[in-house]
């Protein structure tokens, strides 16, 4: 996916989201140019991150060997260290040929889900995961799940929507960001992820 790539924003946060984009690239200065510059973040991680999927998810899991990923895998992601997101910001900010524009910002790679977890491993000093779940019995089971769960009042913590999130494939593209206002990202995802291991433990 591109910065052109037609938006399609699936829940209520989504659609907030696209909203307030809008509002930044339609404010005008006084002579009638444009104000505003949208940034489009892939996946951020780093050891202030609350939150975030690959933190939380994967991170502190592994960090405590619970952690089973599901499926095979290959499934991609693209994702962005905090500092680099700082760096990006600024970049916007100073260039003078931003405003009215959208640039989607990450490390410029796609990242399989394996690779990320790999990456984790290796910052924590651990092995990856040896084996993995299928997953449509997963779902199977996760469904089953949220179904009696809604039965007796009770809100399960997993759902078809949280094993539907976690084996999506996103692949956004960043290069317009690169092309056009030379964003070098400072951090790929092996040293990424072996600071915020760093800072975490610190």
């Amino acid at each position: 996916m591109t910065e052109e790539t037609p938006a399609k924003p699936d829940t209520f946060y989504a659609q907030t989201k696209l909203a307030a984009e809008r509002i930044v690239l339609e404010a005008k200065r006084a002579d009638g140019q444009p104000l505003g510059t949208v940034l489009r973040f892939a996946a951020i991680y780093g050891s202030r991150i609350k939150g975030n999927y690959p933190s939380r998810a994967s991170g502190r899991t592994v960090a405590r060997r619970r952690f089973i990923p599901i499926g095979d895998g290959r499934n991609r992601r693209t994702l962005i260290y905090d500092r680099d997101v700082a760096k990006a910001a600024l970049l916007a900010v100073q260039h003078p040929n931003t405003a009215g524009k959208v640039y989607n910002v990450s490390d410029g790679h796609f990242h399989t889900l394996k690779e990320i977890i790999n990456a984790i491993c290796q910052a924590l000093g651990r092995k990856p995961p040896r084996i993995s779940l299928p997953v449509y019995p997963v779902r199977w089971a996760v469904s089953i799940l949220e179904n009696a769960g809604r039965m007796i009042g009770y809100q399960s913590p997993i759902g078809r929507a949280t094993i539907d999130k976690y084996t999506e494939d996103i692949a956004v593209s960043s290069q317009r960001i690169q092309t056009e206002l030379g964003f070098k990202p400072q951090f790929d995802l092996r040293s990424g992820w072996r600071e915020t291991v760093q800072e975490m433990r610190k």
